[in-house]
């Protein structure tokens, strides 16, 4: 009877697949004749999952260590599934942060953009009593009939504010010098020309010349830094042009670089000067413009203007431009 179920025992696993070690402590009494054990090669014992059946184990113990095993790795499993999932989470979320929030912009609403202009123009009338601030937006607001919390189109706050008076005064500029050059076909003074356009630009800066001051520290701050490069070096180009220069060698680079260099220090000498008319800054003026025109010639047509500079200031003017993203088309 004990043969006879052992041997269909070995039979069911033998259809399984599997090799069991069936001894005298697991199924009968009966034991395997010790001559036959050592009689062939030691034998390695493996279960269904292929795992060696450990000496002297019974087939419990061995089920309870396989499922501890299975468990185990199931759990391994869900550990890094989770880790993967939050991972991707955290990837995805930071991929949309930076499609919002970097290369796409919203687009330009032109009724917003005419808003904020007529806001920004109604804001110049309380320069004065509250400066480049929020609170001369919010001013200007009101005045136009908006609620004083429309500044908040404003974000960046009194910058906007500086911008838009330069860009203002830039426009005023452009219409001044096409006018000057409407019935001639070649400015016959371009220095002379150059210094009077600088003259009137800085005019437009007198009914605010005593909060200028603050308007030049927002614009030196570094976030508002590269605009206001770009609006100084459109309005230089603009009166080189309108001038009559059409250069495209290192001509082209010295001017404006020169202009830029002289509106900016007579700006600044306008501030601290308290003549009558300003006549002691359009002296200035006239003389930074003598000095500039005896440098120009220096660089053209001396043996002084090597390649190395012409190159040096050509790379600068061109990485700037590049980095503003200026546009000088003529309008």
């Amino acid at each position: 009877m004990h043969t006879t179920c052992t041997n269909l025992i070995c039979c069911f696993f033998s259809i399984a697949g599997c090799n069991v070690n069936l001894t005298s402590r697991t199924i009968c009494n009966t034991r395997i004749p010790a001559n036959a054990e050592h009689a062939t090669t030691p034998k390695r014992y493996f279960s269904c999952t292929g795992a060696p059946l450990r000496a002297n184990e019974t087939f419990d113990d061995f089920r309870a260590r396989e499922e501890r095993k299975e468990q185990e790795y199931a759990q391994q499993q869900q550990q890094q599934a989770s880790a993967t999932s939050s991972t991707g989470s955290t990837t995805t979320h930071s991929d949309s942060f930076s499609s919002t929030g970097g290369d796409q912009q919203e687009p330009i609403d032109p009724d917003v953009e005419r808003t904020k202009a007529m806001i920004l123009d109604a804001a110049l009338a309380y320069v004065q009593s509250h400066g480049w601030s929020k609170q001369a937006i919010a001013a200007g607001a009101e005045a136009v009939n908006y609620p004083s919390v429309a500044h908040g189109l404003f974000p960046r706050g009194g910058i906007e504010l500086v911008h838009h008076f330069y860009q203002q005064c830039n426009l005023k500029l452009v219409e001044h010098l096409k006018q000057q050059t409407a019935d001639v076909d070649k400015v016959p003074n371009p220095s002379e020309f150059a210094r009077k356009a600088i003259e009137f630009r800085l005019r437009l800066l007198e009914p605010y010349l005593k909060y200028w001051p603050q308007a030049l520290g927002l614009m030196t701050l570094p976030p508002n830094a590269p605009h206001s490069l770009a609006n100084m070096l459109t309005m230089v180009d603009d009166i080189c042009y309108y001038a009559g220069d059409r250069s495209v060698d290192f001509n082209w680079y010295t001017r404006r670089i020169g202009l830029a260099c002289i509106f900016k220090t007579t700006e600044l000498y306008m501030l601290q000067d308290n003549s009558t008319g300003f006549e002691k800054t359009w002296q200035f003026l006239e003389r930074r413009m003598e000095e500039a025109s005896l440098v120009h010639e220096f660089l053209v047509k001396s043996e002084g203007a090597t390649h190395q500079l012409q190159n040096a200031v050509g790379s600068a003017f061109t990485t700037a431009r590049n980095i503003l993203g200026l546009n000088f088309d003529r309008r």
